[in-house]
């Protein structure tokens, strides 16, 4: 099957980086796969109603992966961190400084309000800022009612012991199952998309030599199948899920058949 190995999902090392991916950016991974979603980019990309059936305050350019895009999702996912000017600073309150946040910057307004998203190696926060609030003011958090205070307490701490200086290189421990699930979901996602058949999707994910007993293998063939089927479920209407976004009203999907 060597005629294979050129097509953009066969190499596993191009999708190494969603092993790092949170929720949020692990669902438009797979939103941005979807066929009548990338239709809905170049047909109706101005209109809000569109982007608000995808669970997104706007749309996002599908071609970007979730190292570039910045998709706003609609509701927050509650790891959103919100900033507010502290109506009642102490004295010795600390001043929000745009430039002395950790990792990589990128700024957007989301049609409501500047969204930050900050990342540096094995970490991404994402930051609401409240109108009002400027550079060198003193601010508050806020975080939805709903969500776990470890996880604000997770976020905080990410923020205050990251620094601006970020290693030539990271070492990290082996891969959970869970990251490496969908790694191969979205690897095998994208090859079915492109017309594999599933004995190919498995010499992709696990080499030609677990694929060369393919026949008398079901235990691989199963596995490879389960993947597929994971894939799809996640693009068509999933995702939503990894966003904590609210699912879908029943008999409705984001095919085309919806379309307004």
């Amino acid at each position: 099957m060597a005629e294979h190995h050129s097509e953009p999902w066969y190499p596993t090392a191009a999708y190494l980086y969603t092993l790092h991916l949170d929720g949020p950016a692990l669902a438009w991974e797979y939103l941005r796969r979807n066929p009548d979603y990338r239709l809905d980019w170049l047909r109706h990309r101005r209109r809000s109603e569109t982007a608000h059936r995808w669970g997104l305050r706007l749309l996002e350019d599908p071609a970007l992966d979730a190292r570039e895009a910045q998709p706003a999702w609609f509701p927050d996912h509650e790891s959103v961190l919100q900033l507010y000017p502290d109506a009642d600073p102490s004295m010795d309150a600390i001043v929000f400084s745009f430039w002395s946040l950790p990792g990589s910057k990128c700024l957007i307004h989301d049609g409501k309000r500047l969204m930050l998203v900050l990342r540096w190696p094995g970490y991404s926060l994402r930051l609401a800022i409240a109108p009002g609030l400027a550079d060198g003011m003193a601010f508050a958090y806020a975080i939805r009612a709903c969500a776990q205070l470890p996880g604000l307490t997770a976020m905080l701490r990410k923020l205050a012991n990251a620094t601006d200086a970020s290693p030539a290189a990271t070492a990290s421990v082996r891969p959970l199952l869970s990251p490496l699930q969908e790694l191969h979901s979205l690897q095998a996602l994208d090859a079915t998309l492109a017309g594999a058949s599933l004995r190919e999707i498995a010499e992709g994910l696990f080499g030609e030599d677990a694929a060369a007993d393919w026949y008398s293998d079901g235990g691989l063939r199963s596995k490879v199948r389960r993947l597929v089927q994971r894939g799809d479920a996640l693009m068509r209407g999933g995702y939503r899920r990894l966003a904590q976004l609210p699912p879908l009203e029943k008999g409705r999907s984001g095919s085309r058949a919806d379309r307004p």
